[in-house]
Order: structure tokens, then sequence, then C-alpha cells
């Protein structure tokens, strides 16, 4: 059994990988600050908790429970706010992931599979998105993420860090045993929010509806948080022997559903209509946003075995009408 420290852990995606570690007989040790973790959804592996700001409280995580590798995904995650307060932005994401880092090389832990973003690539030229393409980002969010990408990329040619970045596009869906899921304050995801919007006194907007798309609505890659789970564990196992470097993958299906297609599979699983709006187009929103993740199925043989559209949207319904709401 390896060990491995969980950075965001009681999230939504880090706590997917955790659940997904103990099902392949590794324990998650979970080092979250429960900002926007909860504390329900550690169920696989201890809590730790702290901020990977906190180099003394980094450093006794790791003296006492001594991991073999490191899961990355604490950070901030609204690309709205990262526009309007980029300093919280690179102060967390950024120089918080160098004080894990250097905590990582002083304590001779050279494994560390990193939570990254297809905001890195920004507006897309080549759809499916490839990994070769150019990486452009148009917000603070995504400039983050690929400043982390570098300092992995330096890290792993100073210190010997082996290091793996997972792009990945809209994570969706819970976990079929209804354990975990998605609950996030404000919530901004569009499944979630069309579900809610079944309510008819929380409408969803539709943010323009003009695009050159068949239906006029942006088109996403949506991917079930379990495969995106199932990807950072086979990652993880891969890197025992492999050298050091960095490199990336994404992670996305390769197919895409617009804004009115997710609607009318939200209203199929509710058995009820979503209440919608339309409102502006968002700046910087591209029509189309899918991945090409054939990288990653060739050389791991990784499928996204739970990631069709009406999975992915029953699970959240039934989340959100079963799930833990403490």
């Amino acid at each position: 059994m390896s060990r491995v420290l969980v950075t965001g852990g009681a999230g939504y995606v880090g706590s997917h990988a955790c659940k997904a570690l103990a099902g392949a007989g590794h324990l998650p040790i979970v080092f979250d600050n429960l900002r926007h973790g909860h504390e329900w959804a550690v169920r696989w592996g201890p809590l730790v908790k702290g901020d990977i700001a906190d180099r003394a409280c980094l450093d006794a995580a790791i003296l006492e429970w001594k991991p073999d590798a490191v899961m990355h995904f604490a950070a901030f995650a609204y690309v709205g706010e990262s526009v309007s307060d980029p300093g919280r932005y690179y102060r967390n994401n950024v120089a918080g992931t160098l004080s894990l880092l250097e905590a990582m090389r002083d304590h001779g832990v050279d494994r560390i599979v990193f939570s990254s973003t297809c905001a890195t690539y920004g507006i897309p030229h080549i759809v499916p998105i490839p990994e070769s393409h150019p990486q452009q980002p148009i917000n603070p969010y995504g400039a983050g993420k690929l400043m982390v990408e570098r300092m992995l990329t330096d890290f792993a040619a100073a210190h010997g860090l082996r290091a793996r970045a997972l792009r990945y596009f809209n994570a969706a869906g819970a976990d079929p045993q209804g354990e975990i899921g998605e609950r996030h304050e404000p919530e901004t995801h569009l499944i979630p929010l069309a579900l809610a919007a079944t309510d008819a006194s929380s409408p969803l907007t539709i943010h323009g509806n003009d695009y050159d798309t068949p239906d006029g609505t942006c088109i996403r890659d949506y991917i079930h948080v379990c495969d995106l789970a199932d990807a950072h564990a086979r990652v993880l196992e891969s890197m025992e022997t492999m050298p050091s470097g960095f490199d990336a993958y994404n992670l996305g299906t390769g197919r895409g559903h617009s804004v009115l297609e997710v609607i009318a599979a939200a209203e199929l699983a509710a058995g009820k209509p979503v209440a919608t709006r339309i409102g502006p187009r968002r700046q910087g929103d591209p029509a189309v946003l899918v991945g090409d993740a054939s990288r990653i199925r060739r050389e791991l043989g990784w499928e996204p075995r739970h990631s069709d559209l009406g999975t992915m949207i029953g699970s959240a319904w039934h989340w959100s009408q079963h799930g833990e709401q403490r």
C-alpha cells in the first residue's frame, strides 16, 4: 500500500480521487483547509486540516504520514473571480504550490499528479484540442495553472521530480454509490445549476444563444468525475517506473454537448422542466471546447466508462436529492 498526500482531497474531484485511490489499495491522506472542501467527503483515510501556504503544517503532515506521492487539487477555481481578484489566485494557486513543491523536495517525495485544466489552452484553433495545442490562457485562473506546469517542469529538471499534469475539461456527475458528490458555494457548473432550475424560482441563465453551433449555445466536453478519478489513480501508478520529468495528458471524452442538450437531459432526469432565461455572452467563452484524450487512452488504457450524458446527469440528480446535506 502506498501513501498519497491529497491536497484539496475534501473537494469535489479530490474526494472522488481519494475513493479511487482507496479502491486501488492506496491510503489517501487528505490535506485540506476546508475553505471549499467538506469534512463529510473525507471517508477513505485521515484528514489533516491545513493550508498549502503553511509550510510548517505541510512539513508536519509529511513527517507524520511519510507519503510516497502527492495528488495536488488544492486551488481556487472560479474563473470570473480570478479576473476580478488575480492576486488572490496567484497567491493561493501559484505561491501555494511552490510551498508544496519545496516541501516535497526537502522531504524526498518525488511523485506528483497535478490537477490542471483545459483553460491553459485559451481560445482553441484546433478542435478536438490535443496536448500539443499552444497554451495561451485568457484569464488568471488558466495562467496560474500554466505557471504551475512550468514549475513542475523546472523542479523535474533540477530535483528529479516525476510530475504529470492532467488537463481536464468539464467535470460532472457524482459517485454512483451516492457517498460523495458536487457541493459548491457558489455553484457555477452548468449541470447542478440546470438541475436546481427545475425549481422555477431559480431559473438558469443561458449565456448566449447566438454562437456558431447547431443550436446556438456553447458546446463543452463533459467527463464524469469518477472517470477523472480513475485517470488520476492510473497515472499515479504508471509513474512508479517512470524516470524523472514532466508530462501532461488531456482528460475528456472527445465529444461535446450543447447547453440546450444538457438542459434537455436534466429535464429527462428530473422529470420536470428547467426554468431558463437568455442572458448575454460571457467574455472569452469559446463556442466549442472539446478535448482530444486519445493519448492517455493509447498509453495507459484509460477509458471514460461513466461519461455518457444521461449517466452523468442521472448521478448528479440522485446526489442532489439524496446526497450529504450537512
